[in-house]
C-alpha cells in the first residue's frame, strides 16, 4: 500500500510545550524570539504565555524592559490520562532534542538518554544560546 497524504497538518508536541522548552532554554527569551520559532505571530504567542502563566505552568516577572520566565516546579500534564505525570520529564526530553536523532539510532536504542539539556525543576538559568548539547 502506497503512502497517502496526511488528512491534516498536526504535530505531537503543542505550541505551548513548545514555548516551555523555549522558556526552559533561556528564562529571559523574548516573545518575538518565541512566536518567530513556533511559527505564530507575537500575539498568539503572548496568549499562550498567558494561559500558561493562568493556568500555574510559569511565572513572568519584569526585569527592566525583558520579562523573566520561571517554570513552575511540580506542575502536571492538565489532561487525566497524563494527569498524575509531572511537565519536567517532558520538558527535559524535550529540551535535549537540539538536533533529530538519525533513523538507526531511533530503531536500535534501548540505552536511557544522559542528555545535558536543563532541567525543567532547576532553579539555575542555562547557559548562552547555543551552547546546549
Amino acid at each position: 500500500m502506497e503512502p497517502t497524504e496526511p488528512r491534516t497538518s498536526w504535530t505531537f508536541v503543542t505550541h505551548h510545550a513548545r514555548i516551555l522548552v523555549m522558556i526552559l532554554r533561556d528564562p529571559e527569551t523574548r516573545l518575538r524570539d518565541m512566536a518567530e520559532s513556533c511559527g505564530l505571530t507575537e500575539r498568539a504567542a503572548q496568549a499562550i504565555v498567558t494561559d500558561l502563566e493562568n493556568a500555574g505552568y510559569l511565572t513572568r516577572t519584569r526585569h527592566g524592559r525583558r520579562n523573566h520566565y520561571r517554570i513552575t516546579p511540580g506542575t502536571h500534564f492538565r489532561h487525566p490520562a497524563e494527569g498524575p505525570h509531572e511537565i519536567a520529564d517532558l520538558l527535559n526530553l524535550l529540551a535535549g532534542l537540539d538536533t533529530p536523532p538519525d533513523e538507526e539510532t531511533l530503531s536500535t536504542s534501548t540505552a536511557p538518554s544522559t542528555s545535558t539539556a536543563p532541567s525543567a525543576t532547576a532553579g539555575t538559568r542555562p547557559g548562552p544560546k547555543g551552547t546546549h548539547a
